[in-house]
């Protein structure tokens, strides 16, 4: 036996294996903690407090080729339940008909403003754009295929009447298209992983990035960091980073939600995770220097934990390879080596937490979400499909951040967004 492949072996299966049980226990006791001493206190999220000092707010919504989604996404948000708000939809150079369907909807409409861009420049540029012509301070911005809660900018406004330093307030995504197995175990995901991260880490401190698809922003906040950055390929993590470095607050309100469409393909899940995982690395790539200002202490933690998540992926990669070598090599090349794949007497263990996580989050999330409960079944699926998918596209990721042209527009084609009866 070579006792430096077996010294290799048992480092990266140590680290593969408590690495996920230790930030899932720290998930927990977070979000635990988050839901003890605020979310508790909450009156219910149907009965929002409406206090005579909210401000106005603009509604923005980029739109690249949402034909299918655009009027539906539009009317929805023009029935917001808010005193004073106009809504703005901009027409990032469509192919379709997104700019005949807005330009109909406006002249319906008298909040309705709609901007048209000659050429697809991006969400960032999108934005950016409706937010210079925005009348109004706080600046709600949602996806051109997301449907908002009437109630929610009463919870996202309030943090930015009682804080002035608060720059942005993400919402609570919940998914709307439950019809195929991936749809019902994103379902999930969103409650057991986004959502409880996001808990936990308004526990510890910091949020590593607001929701794209659903998040308010103080435009002088946006002003402050000069705006989106147009070469991201996730601008929510981007804008996230760039407001708590110049001293902006952001938090998690899990109260205002939008229901939004998800990937239910594997190619669509594919280019969607891995986009999500190339943004994620091109801000890891970005903001390292944060670990040498010690002003910026506070981003430690988030950084450090992302970059251990990275190298998890590679570590999962490296045991996996060495696995098959092990398999196709001579007979005492390598000691007899389970799969990293399946579970072995350890992933007991680690099954079970993921069952905790899962039921604990599904609590947290069932005063928004009706029926999580039997949603829970297909949450067994998770570990098998999406943490192969999101190792994967780590892995593929992190050599596209680093080949990646700086200043290079980035745009990009949503993928599909579930099966349509």
């Amino acid at each position: 036996m070579n006792p430096t492949l077996s010294s290799l072996w048992g480092f990266l299966l140590g680290y593969v294996f408590y690495y996920p049980l230790l930030m899932s226990y720290l998930w927990m006791l977070g979000a635990a903690l988050y839901y003890w001493r605020r979310e508790r206190f909450d009156p219910p999220f149907r009965q929002p407090v409406r206090r005579p000092d909210s401000p106005p707010v603009s509604v923005l919504i980029p739109c690249y080729n949402e034909g299918d989604n655009a009027e539906e996404t539009v009317l929805q948000a023009l029935a917001l339940d808010y005193p004073e708000f106009e809504v703005i939809a901009i027409n990032d150079g469509s192919r379709d008909n997104t700019g005949a369907v807005l330009d109909r909807l406006a002249a319906q409409q008298p909040r309705l403003k709609v901007v048209h861009l000659a050429q697809n420049q991006g969400k960032a540029v999108a934005l950016t754009s409706g937010s210079l012509l925005a009348r109004y301070d706080i600046l709600l911005c949602i996806d051109g295929d997301a449907l908002l809660d009437a109630r929610a900018a009463h919870w996202l406004v309030r943090h930015f009447v009682d804080k002035p330093r608060m720059g942005a307030v993400t919402g609570n995504p919940r998914i709307r298209n439950r019809s195929t197995l991936l749809g019902r175990v994103q379902v999930g995901e969103f409650s057991s992983i986004v959502g409880m991260i996001k808990r936990a880490q308004m526990s510890y401190g910091r949020l590593f990035t607001v929701s794209g698809v659903i998040t308010a922003f103080r435009k002088r906040a946006l002003r402050d960091v000069g705006y989106w950055s147009s070469d991201m390929m996730t601008e929510d993590i981007d804008i996230s980073w760039k407001l708590q470095r110049r001293g902006w607050d952001i938090a998690f309100e899990p109260n205002a939600l939008v229901w939004i469409l998800m990937p239910e393909t594997l190619k669509g899940l594919w280019k969607q995770r891995l986009r999500w995982a190339q943004g994620g690395a091109q801000v890891l790539l970005k903001n390292a220097d944060v670990l040498g200002q010690p002003r910026l202490a506070s981003l430690w933690p988030l950084y450090v934990e992302y970059s251990l998540s990275v190298a998890w992926s590679y570590a999962m990669l490296l045991l996996t390879l060495l696995w098959l070598l092990d398999a196709l090599a001579p007979a005492g090349l390598l000691p007899a080596l389970d799969s990293p794949l399946l579970p072995a007497s350890n992933g007991l263990l680690l099954g079970a937490t993921c069952l905790a996580q899962f039921a604990l989050s599904k609590w947290l999330d069932s005063r928004y979400d009706r029926g999580l409960g039997r949603n829970y079944y297909w949450m067994i699926w998770y570990p098998l499909v999406f943490w192969i998918i999101n190792t994967a596209t780590t892995v593929a990721a992190l050599p596209k951040a680093l080949l990646r042209r700086r200043g290079q527009r980035a745009r990009w084609i949503s993928p599909d967004r579930g099966i349509r009866a």
